[in-house]
């Protein structure tokens, strides 16, 4: 009896996060009447660059939003711990720089705060939050502003990870799964009406919220906390997928490590330290928003539910072997199957064109090789430290 409880009490752990991950997926294909938000771009917005050591993209970066300025918007760099020639380029480019210089107290969070605290001189009405190595689509400034003054809420743009050309399938699979967490599931979420998390880059606030926000962290996935500490204080983010961000996963091994390392375990990290809390709040509080973000939270990484919800099928059917009993293994066979269902109308839809049908085949062999990332993460062993991406390019 004992463990068959277990058993079942690990399936459905399982389960949850497999079914709100279908949902999503699910949800992203409703037709729904398109929502306009009523308004007008406000004069007076402020767009927040944290760069640290950027200057092989930054010029790129700036040029694609000087493009979408009014001559009232404050375009503001803060060129954080840098040894290279950002501040420089930025300068050079027409922005308004400042350097913070603080080894102790390292990570993009705190270069957030430091430039939000620069505006509350002349605060604007709404600030928006690029990232140094991002191209930022045509109108999605005024679209971001726009809609942030409008509803007074935090808006998430459309992020999307882009690979170099010619690269391997790790990369490709990479790209897909990047547009099944950035575009897939938010899209779900907006459409269902719910929240959706903040993802970094191309991120809008209205100046009421950002300029109260507990900005200086040292968290390797500050975005995600700062998404989750909002929608905690009735702040929830809402998802604007025509308003588009775009940057490329790093060109070199090291970069790509980095990157992957610093998401993936944070994003566990911050399942384990926050969901539990979260899910007992939005209970109590009967915020709907809120525990929907909770159990969105709660879906990890693809790979690694891939790599869970192949262990509950064995385990299910090793126990209904030695007499245990089938609940747990039709449990298991159920959401196995709908996570395949998910993942392949996600792939249809949205992914057909970066992850070729002849690459399917290699997806397993990813996921394997990504277990003593995970392993290292479940075991306490994850990053803890914010490091910014290597993006040299040898």
């Amino acid at each position: 009896m004992v463990l068959s409880t277990l058993l079942l009490v690990f399936v459905i752990s399982v389960a949850i996060p497999t079914a709100t991950l279908c949902i999503e997926v699910l949800a992203a294909f409703l037709r729904t009447t398109p929502r306009s938000v009523l308004g007008s771009r406000p004069e007076n917005v402020a767009i927040l660059i944290p760069a640290r050591n950027e200057e092989a993209t930054l010029l790129s970066t700036l040029a694609s939003i000087k493009i979408q300025l009014r001559p009232t918007d404050i375009l503001l760099v803060v060129a954080d711990n840098c040894t290279d020639k950002t501040s420089e380029i930025a300068t050079a480019a027409g922005a308004t720089v400042v350097e913070r210089n603080d080894s102790t107290r390292v990570g993009k969070g705190y270069a957030l705060a430091f430039g939000v605290r620069l505006l509350e001189s002349s605060p604007p009405s709404a600030v928006i939050v690029i990232d140094a190595d991002c191209q930022v689509s045509p109108g999605a400034i005024d679209e971001l502003a726009t809609t942030a003054v409008a509803t007074q809420r935090p808006v998430q743009a459309l992020y999307l990870m882009t690979t170099a050309e010619g690269a391997g399938i790790n990369q490709q699979v990479a790209e897909f799964a990047w547009r099944v967490k950035n575009w897939v599931r938010p899209l779900g979420l907006f459409k269902l009406g719910l929240p959706c998390q903040l993802m970094g880059t191309g991120m809008a606030f209205p100046w009421q919220v950002i300029r109260k926000a507990d900005l200086a962290s040292g968290s390797i996935v500050e975005d995600l906390k700062l998404g989750l500490d909002l929608a905690a204080a009735g702040n929830a983010p809402t998802f604007l997928h025509s308003a588009r961000v775009y940057s490329q996963f790093a060109s070199t091994k090291r970069g790509e490590d980095t990157q992957r390392q610093r998401w993936e375990h944070g994003h566990i990290a911050t399942i384990l330290r926050y969901a539990p809390r979260l899910f007992f709040k939005s209970l109590l509080t009967s915020d709907i928003g809120l525990l929907a973000l909770t159990l969105d939270l709660a879906v990890p990484p693809l790979s690694l539910l891939a790599m869970l919800l192949a262990f509950s099928f064995l385990l299910s059917a090793i126990g209904a072997l030695i007499g245990l009993g089938v609940v747990a293994l039709i449990m298991s066979t159920v959401t196995l199957a709908g996570f395949v269902l998910a993942v392949g109308m996600a792939w249809r839809c949205f992914g057909r064109e970066i992850l070729p049908a002849s690459a399917v085949a290699s997806v397993p062999l990813y996921v394997l090789r990504k277990f003593g990332l995970y392993r290292r993460a479940l075991s306490g062993r994850e990053t803890t430290d914010w490091v910014g991406t290597d993006r040299t390019k040898t």
